[in-house]
């Protein structure tokens, strides 16, 4: 069987339209959905937003924890888990796309944690922090 010019170049448009289509694609930041969830307390939403760290990262235990403000402009803490996710290397300023599950605590204190991919009872879906073009998860 000979392909030809016509075959391969069919055969490479499937495989860029099914990479497109979704397989294996992560969630867009979602700014104002996040601020929506924010905003009517939904404790436990799944969010993707863009952000800025406010203070570099601090190891806790088997987490780091950091501050960021939210493209909307909410200030929240990210939990990351460093005992099933890698340690993600950015500092006060730099942006980032975050992935994870919302909760807001009386205080009000309101964070992100669940930004890795294995899952759990307590995080049910996987998440991820994207830095310089770099998924840490």
């Amino acid at each position: 069987m000979t392909w030809g010019r016509t075959g391969v170049a069919v055969a490479a448009l499937v495989l860029v339209l099914i990479a497109a289509v979704g397989c294996g694609e992560r969630e867009s930041a979602d700014d104002q959905g996040f601020h929506q969830d924010v905003v009517s307390g939904s404790n436990g939403a799944e969010v993707t937003f863009d952000a800025t760290l406010v203070t570099d990262p601090v190891e806790s235990g088997d987490h780091e924890r950091f501050v960021v403000r939210a493209a909307t402009g909410e200030r929240l803490e990210v939990d990351h888990n460093t005992g099933l996710a890698t340690r993600v290397p950015a500092h006060a300023g730099d942006g980032v796309i975050i992935h994870g599950q919302l909760y807001i605590d009386p205080g009000p204190v309101i964070g992100v944690h669940c930004t890795h991919a294995h899952t759990s009872s307590g995080c049910p879906n996987p998440g991820w922090i994207e830095f310089a073009n770099n998924y840490y998860e």
